[in-house]
């Protein structure tokens, strides 16, 4: 039978342990776009070209992601790393990448956001069957005014999203149990399961008329010549 270990000795683990994970959170630096640019390179295949279509769960156009907050890039790569976000691709992508390398490319795609000007920043007026829905999911407490301005950085910004993808991602939070398809957020389950499909198509389309920050920026190896 093995020895118990003593109150001391097991607290001296426990406090190696936090010391040693509180150094690898340390090492991690503040994002770098400039040494994101070979990171990308797994991105902009998707990313990089405006209105390029996926097939999986359906058939959707990839999401615009530059203009969004470091922050929220470094949070979804991580959802999909641990399995909180299940997509086959952007699991293989996110478990090859390092904290640090998360770091730079969410800092990589809020600054490639600033690269084109922004949408003009269109308040459209929700008709009241939206209206009704906006209020009913609570959506502006958390994604902000005209959801283009999170009250958390890790939060997404919205507006002017592709509204397939949006409608994609709205129903994968109602999806329970499924090792393939869905994702696993407790807020935004309780909020997406209270809609039914055609509510959230309703509020997708409304998201996707919006003006925001949202944008794909064209890299120069698929701009046409």
């Amino acid at each position: 039978m093995k020895a118990l270990r003593s109150p001391i000795a097991l607290a001296g683990l426990l406090s190696i342990t936090f010391l040693t994970a509180t150094a690898q959170a340390q090492d991690v630096k503040p994002g770098d776009p400039a040494t994101a640019q070979k990171k990308v390179a797994m991105c902009i295949g998707c990313h990089g070209i405006p209105g390029y279509q996926a097939s999986f769960p359906e058939v959707h156009k990839v999401p615009k992601i530059s203009g969004q907050s470091a922050k929220y890039i470094v949070s979804a790569l991580q959802a999909y790393q641990k399995g909180d976000r299940k997509h086959p691709t952007m699991k293989g992508i996110a478990a090859s990448l390092t904290e640090q390398d998360m770091a730079d490319i969410g800092a990589y795609y809020e600054a490639d956001g600033k690269n084109l000007p922004a949408t003009p920043a269109k308040v459209s007026t929700a008709s009241a069957e939206v209206d009704a829905l906006l209020k009913r999911g609570n959506c502006i407490s958390c994604h902000g005014e005209n959801l283009n301005k999170p009250i958390d950085a890790s939060y997404p910004k919205l507006a002017g999203q592709y509204s397939d993808y949006v409608y994609v991602s709205l129903k994968s939070y109602q999806t329970d149990k499924n090792p393939q398809i869905g994702r696993s957020n407790a807020i935004m389950a309780t909020q997406a399961k209270m809609f039914t499909h055609a509510e959230l198509k309703q509020l997708a389309a409304y998201i996707g008329g919006l003006g925001g920050d949202l944008k794909t920026v064209p890299q120069s190896r698929f701009k046409a010549h």
